[in-house]
């Protein structure tokens, strides 16, 4: 049976339509009657954003199935949408939301996966590429191994990273819907192809970058490591939570300078 059972259907038309649930969110108070962000970061840590709130202060303004601030010192340019769920079919759903809404710079934020053995604990991957090893993708774009990360805004959240003395790289993800089935044969190969990091969005969020023309980028901060054919986690998270608030930070930054 192919994948998707309608193999084409990346090009028909679609019966409900992001546009349609912004007007609905928005005729119900669910979204305000504000000039939309021109951008957005999805951040799949929960309480970042709250947390960094006093460095970074928030205008909380509705909800996108989590909660939806904007950054009160961008004016209104950038948002910031948190504490929803996790994998591929969620952020696909909220990325077309915010670019109905009228958002065209996307970034996401998450913990991943270590690949590759050098990568320690809160090591920062800037995202070039994705494994299109999930189903959502499909659905956006023909058939292929890998989705393209836009090298613009990625260049830019490097640089960010690097001005401010941060443990950046940049490479490839692989993105799957099996967090239970990463197996040993697929983390020895990717990892001798060199790929980074293991998560369960980014290649989402970038097909849907693709076919809407806007730029969409990934940031993955190393958490846990499954470098050895094991699961292994970090002693002590406080590398981890700073790269993540530098990451945050950057983003910050890159969308707030469009």
């Amino acid at each position: 049976m192919p994948y998707p059972v309608f193999p084409n259907k990346h090009v028909g038309q679609s019966v409900l339509t992001p546009q349609a649930m912004i007007s609905y969110r928005l005729k119900t108070g669910m979204l305000p009657e504000i000039s939309p962000p021109q951008g957005a970061i999805l951040c799949l840590q929960h309480g970042l954003p709250e947390r960094m709130g006093r460095r970074h202060p928030l205008r909380r303004v509705g909800r996108l199935m989590g909660d939806l601030y904007l950054l009160r010192r961008s004016r209104g340019k950038v948002a910031v949408l948190t504490n929803f769920g996790i994998g591929s079919p969620q952020m696909a759903s909220l990325a077309e939301e915010l670019i109905a809404w009228g958002a065209t710079r996307l970034v996401t934020l998450s913990m991943a996966g270590g690949i590759q053995p050098d990568l320690t604990p809160g090591t920062i991957v800037v995202c070039t590429h994705a494994i299109r090893d999930e189903g959502t993708s499909y659905h956006y774009l023909p058939p292929a191994r890998a989705v393209e990360a836009d090298p613009d805004l990625t260049e830019s959240l490097v640089r960010s990273l690097q001005a401010a003395g941060k443990n950046v790289t940049t490479g490839v993800t692989w993105t799957t819907d099996g967090a239970y089935k990463e197996t040993v044969e697929e983390v020895r190969s990717y990892q001798a192809e060199g790929v980074k990091t293991v998560e369960m969005e980014t290649a989402a969020l970038l097909a849907v970058g693709k076919v809407r023309g806007v730029q969409a980028a990934a940031i993955c901060v190393v958490g846990d490591s499954l470098a050895k054919m094991t699961w292994d986690l970090p002693e002590d998270f406080g590398p981890v939570e700073r790269a993540l608030e530098a990451a945050y930070a950057a983003a910050i930054e890159v969308l707030g300078d469009h």
